[in-house]
């Protein structure tokens, strides 16, 4: 079996000519797959659910699952053909399909701030952050990132090497000391404040919601921590390190593919609203359509 070549030019990651690479190549088609599944289902679930819509942390699940859904897309493009998404290469995505990733970045360090707030110092977080001022932060967090996508397009692709590599090297150590600070933060909130507080439903919310943004943030933080310091690594050294032929054959880069998987999923189990609407209506109108 042979890889064929289309009229754009683009080949299948690897030649299919071997078993090695037929696993490898199936393996990032049901990756993509499973990315796109399991977020649109998480996304449909959470928007048919009115009581989950009222909920703040509930908003920048939908942003993490409407940028990784886009990363799950275009994980067909720059993981399953031979392509590579570098700043100088005649198939790259002009920087769109990282900026997904990064934007599923941002929206888990901003719903473990949200929730350390929240936890933290709850009446002013009743008072200071409404619906709309999330959902102000959630457009802030998009803006931002695409207007970085479109300085990066504008200006001489050195100049956005150098930008590019200081910016996240200085960005990746700040925000692996932050979660990695709020994370011990909340846990002791959650264990020990919390205990102290009389039994109500809102404490049991709060404990839960706080266990299920630590439980994301760990393997968000084992999912991106090895490309992280491989990143400064290079930067500190100054070198490009070792590359692999793309994304679909880096390792480094499929791991935080593999966590945009395994952060629904997370969703799914740690919130039993969620998953009721999961099984009671979502799943079963897929279950319907397919029938």
């Amino acid at each position: 079996m042979s890889s064929g070549r289309n009229s754009t030019g683009l080949t299948t990651v690897l030649p299919l000519n071997t078993i090695g690479n037929v696993v490898l190549f199936l393996f990032s088609i049901m990756l993509a797959t499973a990315i796109i599944f399991f977020n649109v289902s998480v996304f449909l679930a959470i928007m048919i659910n009115r009581t989950l819509r009222t909920e703040n942390r509930f908003m920048y699940m939908l942003s993490t699952c409407f940028s990784d859904i886009c990363s799950g897309v275009s994980y067909y493009y720059c993981g399953v053909l031979d392509v590579r998404d570098s700043y100088d290469s005649p198939t790259r995505t002009y920087y769109i399909a990282p900026t997904f990733l990064g934007l599923s970045y941002m929206a888990i360090l901003a719903a473990q701030a949200d929730r350390y707030h929240a936890v933290s110092s709850p009446f002013k977080y009743s008072q200071r952050m409404s619906q709309a001022r999330t959902l102000m932060v959630i457009l802030v967090y998009w803006v931002y990132a695409f207007v970085i996508v479109a300085v990066n397009n504008l200006v001489p692709i050195g100049t956005a090497k150098r930008v590019t590599g200081i910016g996240t090297f200085v960005g990746n150590i700040f925000t692996v000391i932050i979660m990695i600070g709020l994370n011990i933060r909340l846990f002791f909130i959650a264990k020990f404040q919390l205990d102290r507080e009389p039994l109500t439903a809102e404490r049991e919310n709060n404990r839960a919601s706080i266990y299920l943004i630590i439980i994301v943030a760990v393997f968000f933080l084992g999912a991106w921590l090895p490309i992280f310091i491989h990143i400064m690594a290079c930067t500190f050294l100054g070198s490009t390190c070792y590359s692999f032929r793309n994304e679909g054959t880096d390792p480094l880069r499929i791991l935080p593919r593999v966590n945009a998987v395994l952060t629904p999923l997370l969703y799914i189990r740690g919130c039993a609203a969620l998953k009721d609407t999961l099984l009671t209506k979502v799943w079963r109108i897929f279950g319907q359509l397919k029938g």
